[in-house]
């Protein structure tokens, strides 16, 4: 069955978390190419150099930093009907009993509470029309139906409370009109990979941006890669 799009994101307003590179950036690239108005956030706004965007000062682990973001979006656009949860870091890479507590603790409020947070302050912009979209970048390595071996714990778990979040508010929200996806960008060269991956950030970002672009009759509630559904 033919998914249902909009073409063009004409009027509409999306915000992308962590857009100064890797994926984020090509996101927010992409979101633009649709016509939308996008407010990329950015740790530090000089670090957005794309004049066709809005940079917005936005660190995911400062709660006033997100009430101040949506609010100024609220105030200058008026509305909110995108908003991408990209922005997130890597643990230290090693097992659970050799990893610092204080690894867990950024990661998990970067990757995790982050997300929640913010999504938390923008719900009331994204249910005041039917379609809101919320398009979480997740991981492969959250899928709990995959072994879970490898390290990276932290990284993991994240990625799988991710998910969780993306389930909870399909669920939640669902009848209200909320469309909340989960995406696996793929293996792909960003700074959190060490360049080291096959895929280009182009690539990784090419389902969060059909994501961004589902109509409200789309599905919700999946965890998707390259536009297919796959096992959580």
């Amino acid at each position: 069955m033919e998914t249902p799009l909009y073409e063009r994101l004409d009027g509409q307003v999306a915000l992308v978390t962590g857009a100064t590179r890797g994926i984020g950036r090509r996101i927010a690239d992409g979101l633009v190419e649709h016509g939308a108005t996008v407010y990329a956030g950015a740790r530090d706004p000089a670090d957005v150099t794309d004049d066709d965007r809005r940079a917005v000062e936005l660190d995911v682990t400062a709660d006033d930093q997100i009430r101040a973001a949506v609010d100024r979006i609220d105030a200058e656009a008026g509305r909110l009907d995108v908003l991408v949860n990209n922005a997130g870091v890597m643990d230290s890479r090693e097992p659970l009993d050799a990893m610092g507590t204080d690894v867990i603790d950024r990661t998990l409020a970067t990757n995790l509470r982050g997300p929640v947070v913010l999504t938390r302050q923008a719900l009331p912009r994204l249910l005041e029309r039917a379609g809101g979209r919320v398009v979480n970048v997740s991981s492969g390595l959250g899928a709990i139906t995959e072994p879970q071996s490898g390290d990276m714990p932290a990284y993991r778990i994240s990625k799988t409370g991710l998910n969780g979040l993306t389930r909870y508010l399909a669920g939640e929200y669902g009848d209200d009109g909320l469309l909340a996806n989960s995406v696996c960008p793929g293996y792909v060269r960003t700074d959190m990979t060490d360049g080291d991956a096959p895929r280009t950030p182009e690539r990784g970002a090419e389902t969060p941006v059909w994501l961004a672009r589902f109509r409200p009759e789309a599905p919700s509630g999946g965890f998707w890669r390259d536009r297919q559904r796959i096992h959580w």
